[in-house]
C-alpha cells in the first residue's frame, strides 16, 4: 500500500535536573556546594532513507519521544544526554507544523536531516549558583521539557517527469512501455490509485524518473476525486507529459480535456502553469483519430504546446516524445520548494523565546516562550529556588516594565498557571 501523508506526535527528551550536593571527605567536613548539572534531553531527528519509499510505518506507530537527560551528580558531575531520537523518513518528504501548517523543512536527498523537536536543557547544578555572597547555595535548577509538537509528514515523489491527463487516457500503458514498472492497467476508470515510479531508459544512455499520476478530474484542485493526494506528486516534476486521448471514443472532447487538466493544475498551485509541459495525444492508432489530431495540435500549438502524435498500445512514437523530454531536463534544474507557491515559501522559524506583559481587570498576565521555560526550571517548592525565580524576573526587566504599567502591593501576577502577590 502506498501512504503518502501520516500526523505523527513527537517529543524530545527532558532536561535531567541539576542536583543539590556538598563536599563530604574526611578532612573536609564542610565543603564547598559540588552539585552537577544535569544534561540535555535528546532531540528528535527525521532523517532520509533512500531505502524506504512510502510513510506505511507511521500508520502503526504514530507517538515518539526522545530519551530524557540523566540528572547531575557530585563532584560536579554533568548528567549524562539522552540519545537523539533519529526518525527514517523516504526522500521526497515534507515536514509541516500541524497547527500552523507551515513548512518545517523538505528533506530531499539520501542522508538530508532536521532537528524537528530539540531536547531540554539540562538544569544547573547547585555549585554553578555559588558566589561570593551565597557560597553554600541549597537549590538546583529542573531540567528543561524537551519540546512536543504535532507534526504532518507528506511524501512528494522525487520524479524527473510527471504522465498527467483524465482517468483511463493511457497515461499507466505509457509506463509500462517505457519502463520496467509494471502498474495495474484496465479499460476502466481509476485504475491506477497510487502514484507509480518507473526509470525511462534510452538508447544514448540516458535515464531519468517517470510518475504516473492517477487521473485527474474536474474539482481535483478542491480533492475532488482524491485531487490533493495525487496533485501534490506533480510539484517536484521537472516536466509534465499531458497525455490526451485524441481518439475521443468515450465520447470526451480532447481539447476540452487538455484545458481543464491544466486548469486544475494552475489552481492547485499556480507555479504548475509554469512549468515545461509536452503533450502525449494518445490513442493514434485507433481509427478515425486523425481528424480529432489535426484540429487539436492546431488549437494546442498555436497555445505554444508541442504535440506528439503516440500509440501507448503500439509503442509508436513514444520514443520520439521521450527523447525530446530527455533533451528538455538537460536544461532544467531540480524542483524545490522555492520554485512553488507562497505556502511553500514559508520556512520554519523557532518561536520568539521573549514575554509579553497584558492587563486583564486586575490582574497582570506573562506570557511568552521565555516565561514557560523559566517556570519549568524553578522548583516553586524550594524557598532559595523562589529568590533565585524573583532575581530572573528582575533580571529580564519584567519588574520595572510591571511598575511602568502601574502595578501596586498586593496586586496579582498571572504566569500561566501560577499566581502570585506583587510586592516591591
Amino acid at each position: 500500500m502506498f501512504v503518502d501523508i501520516a500526523k505523527i506526535s513527537i517529543k524530545a527528551g527532558k532536561g535531567g535536573d541539576g542536583i543539590v550536593s556538598f563536599r563530604r571527605e574526611k578532612y573536609i567536613p564542610a565543603g564547598g556546594p559540588d552539585g552537577g548539572n544535569g544534561g540535555r534531553g535528546g532531540n528528535v531527528v527525521l532523517r532520509v532513507d533512500e531505502g524506504l519509499s512510502t510513510l506505511m510505518d507511521f500508520r502503526y506507530k504514530r507517538h515518539y519521544e526522545a530519551q530524557p537527560g540523566e540528572k547531575g551528580g557530585p563532584n560536579d558531575r554533568t548528567g549524562r544526554s539522552g540519545e537523539d531520537l533519529i526518525i527514517r523518513v523516504p526522500s521526497g518528504t515534507v515536514i509541516k507544523d500541524e497547527e500552523t501548517g507551515q513548512v518545517m523543512a523538505d528533506l530531499v536527498s539520501h542522508g538530508d536531516s532536521f532537528v524537528v523537536a530539540k531536547g531540554g536543557r539540562g538544569g544547573k547544578g547547585n555549585l554553578r549558583f555559588a558566589s561570593s555572597t551565597r557560597q553554600a547555595p541549597k537549590f538546583a535548577e529542573l531540567g528543561e521539557e524537551g519540546e512536543e509538537k504535532q507534526i504532518l509528514l507528506e511524501l512528494k515523489l522525487i520524479a524527473d517527469v510527471g504522465l498527467v491527463g483524465y482517468p483511463n487516457v493511457g497515461k499507466s500503458t505509457i509506463l509500462s512501455s517505457m519502463t520496467a514498472a509494471r502498474p495495474k492497467i484496465a479499460d476502466y476508470h481509476f485504475t491506477t490509485l497510487e502514484p507509480n515510479l518507473g526509470v525511462v531508459r534510452l538508447d544514448d544512455g540516458s535515464s531519468f524518473v517517470l510518475a504516473d499520476i492517477p487521473g485527474l478530474i474536474e474539482g481535483a484542485h478542491e480533492g475532488t476525486g482524491l485531487g490533493h493526494q495525487f496533485l501534490r506528486h506533480v510539484e517536484r516534476t521537472r516536466v509534465i507529459v499531458h497525455v490526451v486521448d485524441i481518439s475521443g471514443i468515450e465520447g470526451r472532447d480532447p481539447i476540452k480535456d487538455f484545458y481543464v487538466i491544466n486548469s486544475e493544475l494552475k489552481e492547485f498551485n499556480p507555479w504548475l502553469a509554469e512549468r515545461v509541459q509536452v503533450v502525449a495525444a494518445n490513442k493514434i492508432d485507433i481509427p478515425d483519430s486523425e481528424e480529432n489530431l489535426e484540429k487539436f495540435k492546431e488549437e494546442i500549438n498555436k497555445a505554444g504546446y508541442e504535440v506528439f502524435p503516440v500509440s501507448a498500445a503500439t509503442g509508436a512514437g513514444l520514443k520520439e516524445l521521450f527523447y525530446r523530454v530527455n533533451d528538455l531536463l538537460k536544461t532544467l534544474s531540480p524542483v524545490g520548494l522555492e520554485d512553488n507557491d507562497a505556502e511553500h515559501e514559508a520556512r520554519y522559524e523557532l518561536k520568539d523565546e521573549g514575554w509579553t506583559i497584558k492587563k486583564e481587570d486586575d490582574i497582570y498576565i506573562l506570557e511568552g516562550d521565555a516565561m514557560k521555560k523559566l517556570l519549568r526550571r524553578v522548583n516553586f517548592d524550594d524557598s532559595e529556588s523562589l529568590q533565585y525565580f524573583q532575581r530572573t524576573i528582575k533580571k529580564m526587566g519584567i519588574s520595572d516594565e510591571l511598575e511602568r504599567l502601574g502595578i501596586s502591593d498586593g496586586d496579582t501576577v498571572r504566569i500561566y498557571d501560577i499566581e502570585f502577590e506583587y510586592t516591591k
